[in-house]
């Protein structure tokens, strides 16, 4: 029944977006006023069948229905909760429905931005979001159909299975479960739906781009139009990839956040692609310049959302997060190439409806510092690109088999994150068009002063370590200047209007929340610098085998093995060790870093015990009856990484925020 069911809501959205692509070129030709109205039913069939697919496969997959082969080869009957909520996209089928139902709700949301704006823009808007929901329903459908019969059964999981939801049936007693390390944390119920926020969201203003493009609409109104989205898709995607690494923090056992892993790399790409299409979309519509270079980044951005998808779903680079190999890889790979060729095409045939732009006045200005950093950012982005593919790369042309590692990316991205931290410090202060210099230091003098005298206590009490003290500075000068500009704007409020300085900061969030969004995106930003640079300078770590009643003295703390215990529950075995902890004779807290062994795999489950100062990190490698080994570690400031991290997707959620309030304030007094 929910084979059938899911057929029929998949190909329920294949035809909506069909009739949409169909119905929307009609109206674009038509020469009479668009009737908008004529696409609410198709927007209702896609919407309608996105939905239904994926509530189809989350009741079966709670009905225990293993005759449908996703729910038989990735959930069992000891699968706890929320992990089959979970199950739902933690495998390479069932990820590709929740990549269509994200694109369908912001095809509703586009539609009901139509509807209130009805015009040949928005119409093409939603047919290019309906060639692209063509294509993913059309994977649903094929090559990633979660909705296939099991007709043969193998022990725990579907030796064979049927595209044909009338097949008959042949489904094991019990499933294989989701994979071991996506049962371990709850950060896997969050982490992907955030992620496909992020990079579904972003084919929105890919979507306004190629309607402004192929219609030949001038000016800024397709800027405008995707602001809101743009701000939604960067604002969950930063969020999806700070707790990606939390997640890879508690999970994986290693004592790190980032490796620079392929897949890692393929959200980070996008992200800050879409960072500084977000700044020059700024400079486009107050001064009229960057046209086509913004046209170039949305097309990066949505075609490196594709790339990571194609990484992902098709094995080509080894990678921790990577899905097995399927049919699915190469279809993307198409699909991908169709949309990089095609965008590029209409881009250069359109070169005359872009290539007019205002000159930049002074490189000492606004916007010259948003140039500055887009250069940056887009410079990042290609570094990060070239040491993901070059394996690739070299392995087609060559046979040879390489990895890029931490030291290649290390190389080039710490100059340009701190290039990057002193352009968001400065940038922000400067005025548009022109700068004196004797006004730029009057505006940063002060926090220059104040960054510098926390580079000198970092010094004094904690380390002399050039490139810590160096994030300090910088970090510091990047949140004193914010901090200084918004105390002396609601300051001259303040005397204007004898309001208090809480009042006036609130007036300046809502009368410019995408600046001062932004700057609470920079100070973000700022903390996690900060916290890269101790994490990775001032981490300690060793390794001691124990035997039960033993202290060993670790990074200060005294750690006494109390002994090993064991715990089985319906879905797994645990096997941990138990750890007291005290510094100077005084107990802190009891740590049990474990090993899980779940459908026969083992997985490590670290322990971590968060203070002010440091993270403690406790790995245990093996356990015996007279003894365990442990590996120990202490992270530095490593709370500032989370904070400093959600704070930067914060401050996309405030201005989002802000300016739905600021209609709302204006719509109650008209």
């Amino acid at each position: 029944m929910f084979s059938v069911l899911g057929t029929v809501a998949t190909w329920t959205a294949l035809t909506g977006s069909g009739w949409l692509i169909w119905k929307g070129v009609a109206l674009i030709r038509s020469e009479q006023n668009p009737d908008i109205a004529s696409l609410r039913t198709p927007v209702r069939m896609l919407v309608g069948g996105a939905v239904g697919a994926m509530v189809v496969l989350e009741a079966a997959i709670f009905a225990n229905d293993f005759t449908v082969s996703y729910v038989a080869d990735n959930h069992s009957l000891f699968t706890p909760f929320p992990f089959d909520v979970a199950t739902a996209w933690a495998a390479l089928e069932g990820s590709v429905v929740l990549w269509a139902l994200v694109l369908a709700l912001f095809i509703w949301a586009t539609h009901r931005g139509v509807a209130r704006e009805p015009d040949r823009l928005g119409i093409g808007a939603l047919v290019t979001l309906g060639i692209i929901a063509l294509f993913f329903f059309g994977l649903v459908a094929t090559v990633a159909n979660p909705f296939e019969v099991c007709v043969e059964a193998a022990a725990s999981s579907c030796a064979a299975a049927s595209p044909f939801p009338w097949a008959t049936a042949s489904g094991p007693f019990n499933g294989a479960g989701p994979n071991p390390l996506l049962q371990n944390h709850l950060l896997m119920v969050v982490h992907p739906p955030l992620l496909y926020v992020g990079f579904v969201g972003l084919s929105v203003p890919f979507a306004y781009a190629m309607s402004a493009l192929a219609i030949g609409v001038p000016g800024t109104d397709w800027l405008r139009r995707s602001r809101r989205p743009t701000l939604l898709a960067w604002s969950f995607l930063t969020l999806g990839i700070v707790l990606g690494g939390w997640w890879a923090y508690e999970v994986l056992g290693w004592g790190g956040y980032r490796a620079w892993d392929p897949v890692e790399n393929a959200s980070l790409m996008p992200w800050l692609v879409a960072t500084a299409f977000l700044h020059s979309a700024r400079v486009h519509q107050r001064r009229g310049m960057l046209r086509s270079w913004n046209f170039v980044l949305v097309i990066a951005a949505f075609s490196l959302t594709l790339l990571g998808t194609f990484l992902t779903r098709s094995a080509a680079i080894p990678s921790v997060h990577a899905f097995i190999r399927s049919a699915i890889g190469p279809v993307l790979l198409v699909f991908l190439v169709v949309v990089v060729a095609g965008s590029f095409t209409l881009f250069a045939l359109r070169a005359d409806l872009v290539s007019s732009s205002p000159r930049l006045d002074s490189l000492s200005s606004r916007e010259g510092g948003l140039l500055v950093n887009n250069l940056l950012l887009t410079v990042f982005a290609f570094v990060v690109l070239t040491g993901t593919l070059y394996p690739l790369f070299l392995e087609a042309f060559t046979d040879q088999t390489v990895g890029v590692g931490r030291p290649f990316f290390d190389r080039y991205s710490v100059p340009l994150s701190f290039a990057l931290l002193a352009t968001m410090g400065i940038g922000p202060v400067m005025p548009w068009r022109a700068a004196r210099p004797s006004l730029v230091w009057q505006r940063i003098h002060g926090p220059l002063r104040f960054a510098l005298a926390v580079g000198a206590f970092t010094v004094i009490v904690s380390t002399r370590i050039g490139w810590v003290v160096a994030a300090v500075v910088t970090g510091s000068f990047v949140i004193a200047v914010g901090a200084r500009h918004l105390w002396e704007q609601a300051g001259h409020g303040t005397r204007a209007r004898g309001t208090s300085r809480l009042v006036e900061a609130r007036r300046l969030f809502a009368s410019d929340p995408g600046y001062w969004g932004g700057q609470v995106s920079h100070v973000g930003v700022a903390l996690v610098a900060v916290a890269i640079a101790f994490a990775a300078n001032l981490a300690t770590h060793s390794q001691a085998r124990m035997e039960p009643g033993e202290t060993v003295s670790f990074a200060g703390y005294e750690l006494t093995y109390l002994g090993p215990y064991l715990e089985a529950r319906p879905d797994r075995q645990i096997e941990g060790v138990r750890i007291e902890v005290a510094r100077d004779g005084e107990v802190l807290t009891e740590m049990t870093p474990s090993i899980n062994v779940i459908g026969g795999i083992v997985v490590g489950k670290p322990a971590v015990f968060t203070r002010l100062g440091e993270d403690l990190y406790l790995t245990v490698e093996s356990i015996s009856a007279t003894a365990a080994e442990l590996q120990m570690s202490t992270a530095p400031l490593q709370w500032l990484m989370w904070l400093g991290g959600l704070l930067t997707g914060v401050g996309g959620f405030v201005a989002l925020a802000a300016r739905t309030t600021r209609r709302a304030e204006v719509a109650a007094h008209v």
